[in-house]
């Protein structure tokens, strides 16, 4: 940010909200910046150089106070700063604050989004695939809050039950498994080899790896036993 200060970003802040007609003053009580325009409620924007958790502490505070909020902050140039704007809009916008950035390089300011009651929009399809998860998952085998590294899944959970079938049978046919293991795509499964468990022995018929041979020792938890 080198020798930039949160003082910096008042004046195109405070030019761009005359421009819009509002009386604009800074250091108002609590608030960094407050606007009036007419017999409208007041606005409210907070100034910082960078995202924190502080500055929406500090927002979420406002709104005790009036509904309109803001934060602004210094745009950055680059895909960190991007992605980091993409995630912090989201945010501001379920909290029912308004997010501005002022690139301090020619003092742009852009509103990205404005105050205002946040309205969800469902996706059917992830409720969906969150609920087949759910109930084709045996147990609870994992620990919440864990990394997705070595998470399992219902997908690994039926893996391994084609390797334990394997392991106690031998190579089998692809329909085999799928019928006595109780895994419909046990086929496909074994084919696609996601974990390196299975070795095709001839055209429809797979056997079981050493790696699949070492992932069997481990089947209690991941079955969820």
């Amino acid at each position: 940010m080198g020798s930039a200060r949160e003082t910096d970003l008042y004046p195109p802040i405070k030019a761009y909200l005359e421009d819009q007609g509002y009386v604009v003053k800074s250091e108002v009580g609590a608030a960094d910046v407050v606007a009036l325009r007419g017999a409208e409620p007041p606005l409210v924007v907070e100034l910082k150089l960078g995202f924190s958790l502080t500055l929406f502490h500090q927002c979420l505070a406002r709104l005790k106070v009036c509904d309109d909020v803001y934060l602004a902050v210094a745009r950055m140039p680059g895909k960190r700063f991007a992605k980091a704007l993409k995630a912090n809009v989201a945010l501001a916008r379920r909290l029912g604050l308004g997010l501005i950035t002022v690139r301090l390089s020619d003092q742009l300011v852009e509103v990205h989004c404005d105050p205002g009651p946040y309205a969800p929009r469902k996706l059917p399809k992830r409720q969906q695939s969150l609920l087949r998860e759910f109930a084709r998952r045996q147990g609870d085998p994992n620990d919440g809050g864990q990394t997705r590294t070595g998470l399992v899944t219902a997908y690994r959970q039926d893996a391994l039950k084609c390797a334990v079938y394997l392991f106690e049978a031998g190579a089998s046919k692809g329909a085999d498994v799928a019928r006595e293991a109780g895994v419909p795509r046990a086929t496909t499964m074994m084919r696609d080899n996601h974990y390196g468990w299975f070795e095709k022995v001839e055209k429809g018929v797979y056997g079981l790896s050493p790696a699949g041979a070492e992932a069997c020792a481990a089947s209690a938890r991941v079955l969820g036993a």
